[in-house]
């Protein structure tokens, strides 16, 4: 493989907005994409997974490089050239590449494969957090998946079409997939490609959701005729599959701190031709009070860690902070005592979030259940990415009692 100035100069300026100035990984990536419209698709596959795999890998890296967590334009380089020597990449006669110690770089490699905090590229204090709150052994399986890069998947609007309809529709625009056995909706890209530019996508056939993901709509039993309350929308993946679910007939609230959000719902929204969706900002306490006790169906996909995705946000390892965990945990009960009062006598609750720590899922669930005795615990769904193949999830339904 031979290295392209240009390209790998987006690269080293990517990290440095990601390192740097704390910009999401996602975000610089996409604006990444965009910076020469005459690349074709190795190139942007090149940029793309070249800033993710650094990202993923950069405590290793660094490491390795002797950068000792200074990521100046110098340093970047240095890890630029251990990731080059790595993948057996030549390198290149810049001037902003040494003479890299090609046998030092695979020595250091070997040496800390030893040390799982460098193996799996991961902070000391998340490392301890995992072996306390899942044991040695799964998390060191966990961790291993995590690491791996993600899929991309797609869920059909079985609104408009079908699944197999949807695959012969994709291939006429040179998109194949792969159905994925025990998801209904689901197909896998054979390659990653860039499908939103796809006509399928214009006119709203999928959205890219996640396998697991997708699991939480289906898991929440809506019938169609029901009203649903989704109280932590965003922008809204969950809600439009809840719609689709629901075939576009009865009430679907989508709720939401930030309106911005719900604004990007409603365009998806338009583009999936859903028309049972009513979104409403949650700006004061009034809002779910007057949605007390009306709910057939909530849906709290909790604010979370997202220590279930860390394959899909590898720059989270480096973003969460030890004190985050603890405040979070506050948040999600509170908003589990508080939003459960949306959910009429016979109604059903689901909480969900894509992380694997027993302190977001089972233990809050079980909190809240000790706090009210009017609620019973239905059934749980532990999604693990080693044994799924996708991200980790938690779900857990809980039935009010008449």
């Amino acid at each position: 493989m031979r290295l392209h100035r240009n390209l790998v100069f987006t690269v080293i300026d990517s990290l440095n907005e990601i390192f740097n100035e704390n910009q999401y990984a996602d975000k610089v990536v996409e604006k990444a994409l965009k910076r020469d419209k005459r690349w074709g698709v190795r190139d942007r596959k090149f940029v793309a997974e070249t800033i993710y795999d650094i990202v993923r890998w950069k405590r290793l890296y660094n490491e390795i490089a002797g950068t000792k967590e200074h990521f100046t334009r110098e340093n970047l380089w240095k890890i630029f050239e251990v990731w080059a020597v790595l993948h057996e990449i030549p390198l290149p006669d810049w001037n902003q590449i040494g003479n890299a110690p090609t046998r030092r770089i695979r020595g250091m490699y070997n040496e800390l494969q030893k040390d799982r905090r460098f193996r799996e590229s991961i902070p000391d204090w998340m490392d301890e957090l995992g072996v306390t709150e899942l044991g040695e052994e799964v998390w060191e399986t966990e961790l291993k998946i995590l690491n791996k890069k993600a899929d991309v998947i797609l869920r059909v609007n079985t609104l408009k079409t079908n699944k197999i309809e949807l695959k012969k529709v994709l291939e006429t625009e040179d998109i194949e997939t792969d159905f994925i056995e025990g998801y209904p909706h689901a197909l896998k890209l054979v390659e990653r490609k860039n499908v939103f530019i796809s006509q399928a996508f214009k006119n709203g056939l999928f959205e890219v959701q996640d396998a697991s993901s997708q699991l939480v709509a289906e898991f929440l039993q809506v019938e169609p005729g029901m009203r649903v309350i989704d109280t932590c929308a965003g922008a809204g993946g969950k809600t439009l599959h809840i719609a689709t679910l629901m075939k576009n007939r009865g009430q679907l609230i989508a709720l939401d701190l930030y309106e911005s959000k719900l604004n990007q719902l409603k365009i998806r929204a338009r583009r999936n031709e859903i028309f049972n969706i009513e979104t409403r900002v949650i700006d004061s306490s009034k809002v779910i009070k007057k949605l007390k006790e009306t709910a057939d169906r909530v849906l709290i996909d909790a604010p979370c860690s997202g220590l279930g995705v860390l394959r899909r946000n590898p720059d989270a390892k480096w973003k969460l902070q030890p004190d985050f965990i603890k405040n979070i945990t506050k948040t999600q009960f509170e908003i589990l005592d508080q939003y459960a009062t949306m959910v009429k006598k016979g109604g059903k609750l689901v909480y969900a979030t894509c992380s694997i720590l027993p302190s977001e899922n089972q233990l809050q669930v079980q909190q809240f259940l000790n706090n009210h005795k009017d609620f019973t615990f239905v059934k749980e769904n532990i999604v693990l990415p080693s044994k799924s193949g996708f991200d980790g999830f938690y779900m857990a339904m809980l039935e009010r009692n008449v």
